[in-house]
This record gives C-alpha cells, structure tokens and sequence, in this order.
C-alpha cells in the first residue's frame, strides 16, 4: 500500500470529486449546492459526476461575466492552495494527471518506444507554453473577446481543455443522445486534441501538464515559496545526478528542488541514496525530536 501511496491517493480524490453517480446513469450535469465550491484539481464542471467546479472553468467564468467583479474566492482559493501545496496539487489529487500517470505506465514493446525520454525535444522552450495559455486563453480572451450580449466565453475550456472533453465531451453525448446534434468541427478539434494527448502521454511523461495546463502554471508559481517544499541537505548530498534521472520531469533536483515543473511525486526522494531529499514539515518533525 505505502508502495503506492501516491496512485491511491489520487484514485480516491478522483472518486470524490466525481462522485456524483447518478449524473453517470441519467446524463445530467449535478447542480447541487457544492457546485458553488472549486476543487483543488483540473476537473470538469461539466462532467456528469462532478461534485464541484474546476478553478480555471470558475475564474473564467468571472472574468466574462457582464457585471465583471474582482473574484476573491477563487482568486484567493487558487493563493490559499498554491501557497500550502504548489504543484503537489498536480502530483497528488489533479484527475487528468492520473489518467496521463496511467497512460505512461501502459507497456510497449521495445521496437515501438521510439521516444525514449520524458520530455519532447524542444522542452527548455515548450514549458513556458502553459503561461502563454494562462495568460491569453484563460485571462485576456474572456476579458475582451465578448459576445453581443456583453458575456465572454471561457475560451480555455472551449478551444483547448482535453480534461473537459474527456470527463464531458465525450461522456456527456453517450449519456444524452440528444446532445449528438450540436457535434460540430469545434467538438472533431477537441477530441483530436485529446486523443493527441492520449498518445503523446503513452511516450512521454504528462504532456498536458507539462507544456498546456494553466493550473500547472499558476501552482508552479508557489512552488519555491509553498509551505510545503523540498530541502537539499548540502552536507549530505554527493550530486550523483540520481535524482534527476529518477525524476519523471527531468528536473536537477539537487539544484532546484523547488522548481516551478516539480509536481511533488517523491520519485527523486525513493531514489536518493543518501536520503538527502527532505520536506519542510519532515525537517521541522526533526528539529522538534531533537
């Protein structure tokens, strides 16, 4: 159990925040009073199960709304969480970064793994692709790309999201005939970007996560100043690099253990041979003991 702490951890947040089944027998969206609260993770408001509202999906929701107002719930949930946690949030209790988990762990032959690292070529540059998205697709464009009405649209979940059109894009329409009708070239591009990614994510560690999710990159933000971080005991540590090939995100951990990529796995602690990777509440426990 302890082996796979991590995956069980992010199967039950999964089921909790999804747990909604009837929405999963009757192709209904739940409206429940929950609906009013955000979940720390990218999950799909629209996804039949869901229990609560996806942060990203509820900021632009704000931001293009007629009557726009300075949201602080989620502006002050997204401070709260990034703050205590970072991108453990994306390591531990995020959905659509356990189904790219799972994917990377489906077994190939050796002749079809082509692609034999983490990262794609070109990741030095790539990485910053999530701040473009955050800035443009989830803050200006809803901002200033307004209907007739005055409403603008949350242009992230509509033109890229590939966890909504897994949770309700394609759920949703199987559930719901009547649904089928309104499936058009901007559902063919979604699910294309999906299955993209589906594939992507078989040969390289969490595309989305990496190079797309704005989430990632608004908790990557509080990564050095999270209260939950990790230390490098200098004394201890012999720079043998174990860490960095260990590490799923291809991260010198030994010289930024709290770089704004680092989901917070623990893989680089399991394979420390000196076992100088700590967290801050670990190394607190240990200075109360003395």
């Amino acid at each position: 159990m302890k082996k796979n702490l991590r995956l069980w951890v992010q199967i039950c947040s999964a089921a909790l925040t999804n747990g909604y089944i009837l929405g999963f027998t009757k192709g209904q969206i739940y409206q429940g009073s929950t609906k009013a609260l955000c979940v720390p993770g990218l999950n799909c408001y629209s996804c039949p199960g869901a229990l609560a509202s996806c942060p990203i999906g509820s900021l632009q929701a704000v931001l293009g709304s007629r009557d726009f107002r300075f949201s602080f719930y989620v502006i002050g949930f997204l401070m709260v969480v990034g703050s205590f946690f970072g991108r453990f949030i994306c390591g531990w209790l995020c959905p659509f970064g356990l189904v790219q988990d799972l994917l990377n762990k489906i077994p190939l032959p050796q002749r079809l793994r082509f692609w034999k690292r983490n990262n794609l070529p070109g990741h030095r540059y790539l990485k910053y692709l999530k701040y473009v998205i955050l800035i443009i697709f989830v803050l200006l464009m809803p901002l200033f790309l307004l209907d007739i009405t005055g409403l603008g649209t949350p242009w992230f979940c509509k033109l890229i999201c590939p966890a909504g059109t897994l949770e309700a894009g394609i759920l949703l329409p199987l559930l719901n005939p009547t649904l089928q009708s309104a499936i058009g070239w901007l559902y063919a591009w979604k699910v294309f970007l999906l299955v993209l990614l589906i594939v992507l994510s078989i040969f390289v560690y969490r595309p989305f996560c990496k190079y797309l999710c704005p989430l990632g990159a608004i908790y990557g933000c509080f990564n050095p100043i999270a209260l939950y971080r990790f230390q490098i005991d200098k004394s201890a540590c012999i720079e043998c690099h174990a860490c960095q090939l260990a590490c799923p995100m291809e991260i010198p951990v030994y010289e930024s253990p709290n770089s704004m990529e680092c989901i917070r796995c623990g893989k680089c602690r399991k394979a420390c041979p000196t076992d100088c990777i700590h967290t801050t509440f670990e190394r607190k426990e240990k200075k109360e003991a003395k």
